[in-house]
Order: structure tokens, then sequence, then C-alpha cells
């Protein structure tokens, strides 16, 4: 995809110690959380010192503009002026919680990051894609994960089986579609940072493959021993 820079990493970016950062994205209901859950349990059993996050929402900051994004009942919110508030979560969230993290050489998991407000706030909502990657950009400083693992599935089935939905959920399948469409773009163009897995195969088996690619970053887990109570 022609909007999203190249990553070259520089000598200040090779020298400087940090950790991991894995994102898991993707459409609602495909199972990001219970995947977060999982890997999460292969980290503590492998005493791999880590943090669980999420966005939007996880700072004090995050928890405000959650509920101004996603309660039903703020109405009308403008797409850019959408865009604008879940980009400050973002800023928010590496700067307080994801950044000092990395640095201290954790591991850092995270349930949605930039890629779901170019999704569903630029593509999703129609705005000019290129316009809010370079904003999302900015406001998290270029911080990029390691790896992200993208759950995928057809929007049609998933969301159709929410029985209470928030503003976005609520806001049409053509917007879920494009929002679907545009993480699948994210991962042909860069496929050494993706894994792109079907959300539909039985939960063991993607977690599987996640804990199979990290063995990549010298991250050798094993299935979590309480797996099927998590």
């Amino acid at each position: 995809m022609g909007d999203l820079p190249a990553r070259n990493a520089t000598p200040k970016d090779l020298a400087m110690p940090k950790g991991r950062f894995i994102v898991f994205e993707g459409g609602d209901t495909v199972g990001k959380s219970t995947q977060v859950r999982w890997l999460a349990a292969s980290l503590e059993q492998a005493n791999v010192p880590h943090l669980i996050t999420f966005e939007p929402g996880a700072t004090w900051l995050g928890g405000h503009l959650r509920q101004l994004l996603l309660d039903p009942d703020s109405g009308d919110i403008c797409p850019r002026s959408e865009a604008l508030l879940y980009l400050a979560d973002k800023a928010q969230h590496v700067a307080e919680l994801i950044q000092p993290a990395l640095e201290q050489g954790l591991v850092v998991v995270s349930d949605r990051y930039v890629d779901s407000a170019i999704a569903y706030q630029g593509s999703g909502r129609e705005l000019a894609r290129e316009q809010v990657t370079a904003v999302a950009r900015w406001a998290t400083d270029d911080l990029r994960p390691d790896l992200t693992v993208l759950l995928d599935a057809d929007p049609d089935a998933a969301v159709a089986t929410l029985t209470a939905k928030d503003r976005l959920e609520s806001a049409g399948l053509a917007l879920h579609r494009r929002a679907r469409q545009a993480f699948l773009e994210f991962a042909a163009a860069d496929p050494a940072h993706y894994l792109v897995i079907d959300a539909r195969l039985p939960r063991e088996t993607i977690a599987a493959q996640v804990r199979d690619r990290l063995a990549a970053f010298n991250l050798k887990l094993s299935p979590p021993s309480d797996m099927l109570e998590l």
C-alpha cells in the first residue's frame, strides 16, 4: 500500500534496547481478546515480562475517549472528529504505557493499534486514507509493531452475531467491509510484519500459529496449561 512509509531502521533504533510489540487486529467478534488472553498466559507461563493492553481506553484519558466514541448516546460525531479522538487515545497510549514498557524490555501485546484507525476511520469512514495515516504516524511517534496478527473474517457474518452494538458496530456493514479490505491491504504490503489467520479456524490452531511466528523473536512459548479455561 503506497501510503504507508517504508520501515527503515536508523542507527539510533538499532542501538536502543527494547522489548517486542505485538498487536492483534481485525474486525469485531473475530476472537482478538481470546487470543490476547491465551498469549498472555503463555508469556506468564514462560516467565517473559510483558504488558497486556488495548485500544481505545487503556489510559485515564483513553477511558473517557472510549466512552465518547462507543456510546450510542454520543450521537453523530463527524468522521474527522472521530478520527482525531481515536488518534488522541493512541497518542496517549503510546506515551503513557507502550513506549515506557518497550524501553524496559517488556513484550507488549495490544488488542488493536494504529491499523484500526486507518482501516475504520480512514477507509471505513471514507476519509483520505493517506491523511489519516500521516496523522496516525505523527500521533504515535511512528512506533510500529514488530508483528501484527490479523484475524480475518467476513464482517457480514461477524457483525451479525452482535446483539448489543456500540456506535461503531452500528455504523453499517459497508463500513466494516471497507475496513476489512484495508486490513488485508496493509498485510499484503508488508508480509514480514503481519500474520494473517482465518478467524474461523479453531482457537487452539490460531494460538499455535501465533506462537510459531513468535519463535522468530526467540519467544519459545507453549500452550498455557489452562488454555480452555481462559
